[in-house]
């Protein structure tokens, strides 16, 4: 993709990054560089409401069609905003999972009046949702999903359970990925369901992590109900909607995330100089290696912008994972012996908690395993995987 810069994209840098320095002071000042992947505990009713405050001032839902309430931002406007934002060091927002995932799905797929009921509140951060994928015996395999829903009365009844459901603690709403019916697939018979949180039939459990921190969460539903038509897509058409929200989650929001990982990096190079680790000259090679693959890596998602986000985004998610993992490796041998001393109380500091969280990043959103299967079957044509 040409990602050269016209005027008017330099004219929309300028606004973004000057609402942002202007903004990003008073009671929000002390919210820079906070959140974030295993650090969402951090100050999230402060972060709720910087991101409510960037509600108010039209900076949320950004790439959104207008009349759905955004900006409709072009690809190119996109990227600048997103690499602004974590430029600025602007706290982790915490409605991605509305804002990224599910409003892109219900824009793409919702009836006018699903749209009509829940685009405001996402836009306006005044309800929050969680992702109801991944059960004990499916996580990477979506199709294996044994959580059932089933119409009664008017209303569709829930049993079952769904596990690593990120910020469920603090969400209103969840959508879910249910059994309705059988079929000749494995994915036939699955539905799209919007599911209310906050109710009896709804037991949410966070997971404590080796951070520390419960970020992630289990969520029993038993008897659980919701409306008749809050089924997104079809009936038993759930396959393809859940396909299509992943396909949003790998997308231009993702440029942020690398400039996070340059600024971890940075944090690595810094503490191998403090330690003196930085004569090493193996380490050294693999600062520089490191340096190589995060650029292969933002190239790779600028060609892909704006084309289908299905086979790039399973090697996007194949590359990220990998160099974050290996980047919380690097840290520890970074920190050298100090890296595997903790305080009293247990208190990781900012390397051991990215070591400790790295190791879940080839797992969660898809494990590295099922990406692979992808790009083998679906683009190098390769014989399916025998299943059992």
């Amino acid at each position: 993709m040409d990602m050269t810069y016209s005027a008017e994209d330099e004219a929309f840098r300028a606004e973004i990054r000057g609402w942002l320095t202007e903004n990003l002071t008073g009671r929000f000042a002390a919210l820079r560089g906070l959140g974030g992947s295993g650090r969402e505990h951090e100050a999230f009713e402060e972060r709720l409401g910087w991101n409510r405050h960037m509600a108010a001032a039209g900076w949320t839902c950004v790439a959104w069609p207008v009349e759905h309430g955004g900006r409709g931002l072009s690809i190119a406007q996109q990227v600048i905003f997103h690499e602004e934002y974590a430029r600025s060091g602007a706290p982790a927002r915490v409605n991605h999972l509305g804002e990224e995932l599910l409003g892109p799905t219900l824009i793409a797929f919702g009836t006018p009046e699903q749209q009509a009921r829940f685009l405001p509140k996402i836009v306006a951060v005044e309800e929050l949702w969680a992702q109801g994928y991944s059960e004990p015996g499916a996580g990477s395999d979506l199709a294996a999903v044994s959580t059932r829903a089933r119409l009664q009365n008017g209303r569709w009844i829930i049993d079952g359970q769904k596990v690593w459901t990120s910020l469920a603690q603090h969400a209103q709403w969840c959508f879910v990925v249910a059994r309705t019916g059988e079929g000749a697939r494995r994915h036939d018979g699955l539905s799209y369901l919007l599911v209310p949180l906050d109710q009896a039939g709804v037991d949410v459990r966070p997971i404590l992590q080796l951070t520390g921190t419960s970020e992630f969460n289990e969520v029993f539903f038993d008897g659980a109900a919701t409306d008749a038509d809050l089924v997104v897509g079809e009936i038993g058409g759930g396959w393809k909607v859940a396909m299509g929200t992943l396909g949003f989650e790998r997308g231009v929001s993702t440029l942020a995330q690398q400039i996070g990982f340059r600024r971890e990096l940075d944090r690595v190079i810094e503490k191998a100089r403090e330690t003196g680790r930085i004569d090493d000259p193996a380490l050294r090679d693999r600062i520089t290696r490191a340096h190589m693959d995060l650029e292969v890596i933002r190239l790779h998602a600028l060609r892909t912008l704006g084309g289908d986000q299905g086979y790039d985004a399973s090697v996007a998610k194949l590359l990220w994972s990998q160099w974050h993992r290996s980047l919380g490796e690097l840290a520890m041998d970074a920190a050298g012996p100090s890296g595997l001393t903790v305080g009293e109380p247990y208190e990781l500091d900012d390397l051991q908690s990215l070591f400790l969280f790295s190791r879940a990043d080839t797992i969660y959103g898809g494990s590295d395993e099922i990406q692979r299967n992808v790009i083998a079957e679906r683009v190098l044509g390769l014989p399916r995987e025998a299943r059992s």
